[in-house]
């Protein structure tokens, strides 16, 4: 046994690298656990302080489907409850990327979203990507669905460990450590 050659298995480079053709060198893949609990998290947070701000009525009049069969007043107040809802979801998820280059939670949870090369995104990007995701905050169809679908396909090799989100804005969500230097200091 002591004359055994020991041999070091040389991988063709890391994960990203395995799946996309343009990733650095040594950029990993966030995993899909880590981004469902970063948007979960962002999304409980922001939905507490605003229910708080509103007076503790966000959630009442979010859940109170029965105010649409009543007079015109309750219904409107449903409605703009919701016109809050997705309005200021859609403005932290658009301004918190412009300006950290991820949200809150992704930057506690150490997940960057960056372009498959490993660039940071422009300000312009940001825009769609955060209308995107508005998807998954409609009620039962976009958690059971659309999340269900888009957690199992940041879980798949088939799908280059990337939703669909990522695929239509060509980003990917890759841990920040393991980013190029150039793009680690951009961060912030």
């Amino acid at each position: 046994m002591a004359d055994d050659v020991v041999s070091i298995y040389q991988g063709g480079g890391t994960l990203a690298q395995a799946v996309l053709s343009s990733a650095p060198e040594g950029m990993l893949i966030a995993p899909a656990w880590k981004r469902v609990a970063a948007f979960m998290l962002d999304v409980v947070v922001l939905t507490l302080l605003l229910h708080f701000l509103t007076g503790q009525k966000l959630l009442f009049y979010l859940m109170s489907y029965s105010l649409l069969s009543e007079s015109p007043q309750y219904a409107v107040a449903f409605l703009t409850n919701w016109g809050l809802f997705f309005g200021s979801h859609y403005l932290y998820f658009k301004y918190t990327g412009r300006t950290f280059g991820r949200t809150l939670a992704q930057r506690g949870f150490r997940i960057a979203i960056v372009h498959d090369n490993g660039t940071l995104l422009e300000n312009h990007h940001w825009g769609p990507r955060a209308l995107g995701k508005l998807i998954y905050l409609v009620p039962v169809v976009g958690v059971l669905w659309f999340g269900f679908r888009d957690a199992l396909r940041g879980r798949s090799k088939d799908a280059e460990y990337r939703t669909s989100l990522d695929l239509k804005n060509h980003t990917v969500a890759a841990v920040d450590w393991s980013l190029p230097s150039e793009t680690r200091l951009k961060l912030r």
